[in-house]
């Protein structure tokens, strides 16, 4: 018997889910076919990789140096799949962008690829979490997202800073320039401050410049889009960081929103074109990047008009 990438995908999907059940249901198979696989597995490799118990598998010894190599070996050729598909005539890169930047910046990225067609994108708006899944699962061949935090299996490459400034009406914002001469992001009141859902990365970097937890706010919207946010803060309901990069957009649908700059340094996130650690430096990659640093810096400009 040979080992087969199917062998390895459900070996994979096992240590993942830490349970035959779960394995199987996310492999789309029933348990029993996973487990013959399993067991072939072994059988070829001669020793057991792991452990059954009552309400979960352990890995042996042996597992952990095979899962070491399964990982390398699904790494490269989810690789080869990606690097053929997008050789082709029709080569399209899948590209993930979350949320809070996608309906902002990608207007600008279509103008750029409409004049100058270096690449073509396939797109795919979700939150961080699921985007990242799915580009380490090889469904994706990059996204674009808030810099993430250090984490060996991702490989990012930053493109802009976007700044944050803080949205509110008029009065409301005359009234904290009344209280806080020097704005700092730290010196707001928790009970003015709406932010979005949990499981929006830009929730997480206003509470992390905030100083805040969650539980601090005394309304917590869970809005599900910046947009609904922003009428809410039009509606005189609240204050809300918001990001340089929605300012044009956001200020155009709801013109009650006025706008104040916080002092140097002003909070920021950094904007990055994130990859699978070890992918193949390949000419899109510096393409790709180029296109949407160029469609941020323009957006960007057309903002600073504004604030």
């Amino acid at each position: 018997m040979t080992v087969t990438l199917r062998q390895l995908r459900y070996f994979k999907a096992l240590v993942e889910a830490g349970h035959f059940g779960i394995a199987a249901e996310r492999m789309h198979v029933s348990q029993p076919a996973l487990s013959v696989q399993i067991k072939e597995l072994e059988l070829t490799l001669g020793d057991r990789l792991v452990e059954r118990l009552p309400r979960e598998i352990r890995l042996t010894p042996r597992g952990r140096a095979v899962l070491a190599r399964t990982e390398r070996i699904l790494t490269e050729v989810t690789e080869l799949e990606s690097a053929a598909r997008r050789d082709g005539p029709d080569a399209v890169i899948r590209l993930g962008v979350i949320p809070t930047v996608a309906p902002y910046l990608l207007p600008a990225v279509f103008e750029d690829l409409a004049a100058r067609g270096q690449v073509r994108l396939q797109l795919r708006e979700a939150q961080t979490a699921t985007l990242t899944a799915e580009l380490l699962d090889g469904r994706l061949d990059a996204l674009l997202m808030a810099q993430p935090d250090r984490d060996p299996r991702l490989a990012a490459q930053p493109l802009f800073e976007d700044r944050f400034l803080l949205a509110g009406t008029a009065p409301r914002l005359a009234r904290v320039a009344a209280r806080i001469e020097h704005l700092r992001p730290a010196l707001l009141d928790p009970d003015d401050l709406l932010l979005l859902d949990e499981g929006h990365c830009l929730a997480d970097q206003a509470l992390e410049v905030c100083g805040l937890d969650r539980n601090a706010l005394r309304v917590d919207l869970g809005a599900a889009s910046l947009a609904t946010l922003c009428r809410l803060v039009a509606a005189d309901h609240g204050l809300t960081l918001l990001p340089e990069l929605a300012l044009a957009s956001e200020c155009a649908a709801s013109p009650e929103i006025a706008l104040r700059r916080f002092e140097t340094p002003e909070p920021r996130r950094v904007l990055a074109l994130v990859r699978r650690a070890g992918a193949a430096d390949e000419p899109w990659v510096r393409d790709l990047a180029d296109l949407l640093t160029r469609a941020g810096r323009r957006v960007q400009t057309a903002a600073a008009q504004r604030a």
